[in-house]
């Protein structure tokens, strides 16, 4: 019994001895990025892109707005098929800006691509940096300070998944 008792301490004690012996880090990401003259310069290409298709989207907008202040004013000398034609040119506009939102700032739009063509080199090169820092220093964890992106390094000894998805019967 005392043996036990003496294993399962001592189990105990390992345990807490190599999660105390973790080395852990903490980096600021946007920090680092806003370092970065070219990301500093991407970040203005891709709000200057942004704004400008904005008031591209603003202006169809207001055209719309036009034409249905238009359709209201003339609609008590317009026969029945012209108000549905009016109102099927009106809901055609419509439907037409929204496609252009859409491909523009929709989650595969040319604001997403772009992004992707101007900033993940630059953030791909601090990961990288982060990662070769780890490795160097011997930190087994390292963290955004931000807490946007979470966990920026983790060392593949302590990357439970695949023991997970084993347990799940998942491959």
């Amino acid at each position: 019994m005392i043996n036990r008792i003496i294993a399962a301490f001592s189990m105990v004690m390992l345990l807490s001895l190599s999660t105390s012996a973790q080395r852990i880090a903490i980096v600021d990401i946007n920090e680092v990025l806003g370092s970065f003259s070219d990301y500093q310069a991407a970040e203005k290409e891709i709000d200057k892109a942004a704004s400008q298709w904005r008031q591209e989207i603003a202006q169809e907008y207001d055209q719309i707005k036009a034409m249905y202040n238009k359709f209201q004013a003339e609609q008590v000398l317009l026969n029945e098929d012209q108000k549905i034609q009016r109102e099927n040119e009106i809901i055609a506009a419509e439907t037409a800006v929204r496609e252009i939102q859409k491909k523009r700032f929709g989650p595969e739009g040319d604001l997403f691509n772009k992004r992707q063509e101007l900033v993940s080199p630059i953030q791909d090169k601090v990961y990288s940096a982060i990662e070769d820092f780890a490795a160097d220093r011997g930190y087994d964890l390292i963290f955004d300070k931000g807490g946007a992106a979470g966990l920026l390094f983790v060392t593949a000894e302590y990357d439970k998944t695949e023991d997970v998805k084993k347990r799940l019967g998942i491959k």
